[in-house]
């Protein structure tokens, strides 16, 4: 397969995020911070993105790493904050699905190019297969952020009627 050693690392050590943030969108319906399941998603998206910057060969590799970055530190700072606004939850929450999503795309891309071994399914970034599987990545994130949004609303509201601002009128 032609992979560097610092390539297994971003491969082998980013590898355990994904079944993380699936482990937390189907349980919380969100990247939850605070809870084992999420450090443990930021320390391993952290070294897979830390790593992208030795081994990139395009220049859509670094913008990409940057942004899934900016995106983790913004949702995982947030996270932290003890009096967080608000709308601090619907940033993280929207920050952090943007994550995964920067985390499926390169990651269905490359398996799709390289697996099977000798084989691979795709073997043109055009190809339909892998514009239809980055489609669905794109599909999910459109739909899923505002329907996480929505549930952290009706969340805020079973909480704190008088938060909401349909209540406080």
């Amino acid at each position: 397969m032609g992979i560097s050693p610092i390539g297994w690392l971003h491969t082998l050590g980013s590898l355990p995020a994904i079944p993380l943030a699936a482990f937390m969108l189907i349980k919380h319906g969100r990247i939850t911070p605070q809870t084992q399941a999420g450090r443990a998603y930021f320390w391993f998206m952290l070294l897979g993105v830390l790593t992208v910057y030795p081994i990139a060969h395009q220049p859509v590799s670094t913008i990409v790493a940057t942004v899934t970055l900016a995106v983790l530190l913004l949702g995982y700072g947030l996270s932290r904050r003890a009096a967080a606004p608000r709308w601090a939850t619907y940033v993280e929450t929207t920050a952090l699905s943007i994550s995964v999503f920067l985390l499926m795309v390169p990651t269905v891309t490359e398996t799709l190019r390289r697996l099977p071994v000798g084989n691979p399914l795709v073997t043109d970034l055009q190809d339909p297969l892998l514009l239809g599987a980055q489609g669905t990545l794109f599909l999910a994130l459109i739909v899923g952020i505002p329907l996480q949004l929505l549930a952290l609303r009706k969340h805020n509201a079973k909480r704190n009627p008088t938060s909401n601002p349909v209540h406080a009128r």
